[in-house]
């Protein structure tokens, strides 16, 4: 039974979560989603925070927090477990520059050394199981934030023109295929040519690529992967993510509809309308 199926059936048999752990990454997303935790309900919030990657405004927002480096995972598992955390979130990303600067210990070792591949899938699926072995059940992402969720049709800016509506059924096909080979989930596109490919080195970095080459116009194509985890790596826009797109002069943002969340959603909205950048969900 999947980690959401469990999270379900314990929300009808018993009383709002009074725990939870967020395993925060980069960015606002841990940040909100502490603040919906709590208006939810939650009584007390756990942070393990990361040197270099998590805001450390987030201390703020949190009851307790504790920071350690990208690879301690027994550290991670022995905080959790000794302040009664059963259930927690990955919120948040951490950079691929990290990732490859990677001093795991011993536990983290243990893990990778099990693995036959290394990317985002796998490396979280593993580290979800050995947070289950101590009773701490992973929950899906988008828990507590269901609201900022994409809804279909277009969310900012003006409607899209033929050639942009072409392009972004074109890049859907190209992300959905690079998705589903867990290669990346965005796509650079413009007038029928992709000109950039996520792959590790994020989606920010993709979108600098493809405008550097696009130059102006360019249509990016963000999608969740085929069978899509939910509890890791669901796709995030949020003001960083239009900042970049308006700096490489990308034209449309789209992205696939309740599946990817969209953070901040207002101040998204003014930024792309600012930019001249049509949001769309499809």
């Amino acid at each position: 039974m999947s980690s959401a199926c469990l999270f379900q059936i314990r929300c009808l048999a018993q009383a709002p979560l009074q725990i939870l752990g967020i395993i925060a990454g980069n960015g606002v997303y841990p940040r909100l989603l502490a603040d919906a935790a709590q208006e939810s309900g939650v009584k007390k919030i756990i942070a393990a925070a990361f040197t270099g990657e998590t805001d450390p405004e987030l201390k703020s927002h949190v009851h307790l927090i504790e920071w350690m480096r990208v690879g301690q995972l027994n550290r991670l598992l022995k905080f959790f477990s000794e302040h009664e955390v059963h259930d927690a979130i990955m919120a948040g990303q951490i950079a691929p520059k990290n990732l490859f600067d990677l001093r795991p210990d011993w536990k983290a070792l243990l893990l990778l050394g099990k693995l036959k591949q290394r990317n985002a899938e796998s490396i979280f699926a593993a580290i979800a199981d050995e947070l289950a072995k101590v009773d701490i059940h992973l929950l899906p992402a988008t828990t507590f934030l269901e609201d900022c969720l994409a809804s279909p049709g277009l969310i900012a800016g003006s409607k899209l023109s033929r050639r942009e509506e072409e392009d972004v059924d074109f890049g859907w096909k190209v992300a959905r295929e690079i998705a589903r080979l867990d290669i990346g989930q965005t796509v650079i596109v413009k007038n029928g040519t992709v000109v950039a490919v996520e792959a590790f080195e994020g989606t920010n970095e993709a979108i600098k690529r493809g405008g550097a080459l696009a130059r102006e116009g360019s249509v990016m194509v963000k999608v969740a992967k085929p069978n899509q985890d939910m509890r890791f790596d669901v796709p995030v826009v949020g003001i960083e993510t239009v900042r970049v797109a308006a700096e490489a002069k990308v034209r449309v943002i789209a992205v696939e509809a309740g599946k990817t969340l969209l953070l901040e959603r207002d101040a998204v909205v003014n930024l792309s309308d600012g930019s001249k950048i049509s949001v769309v969900a499809r």
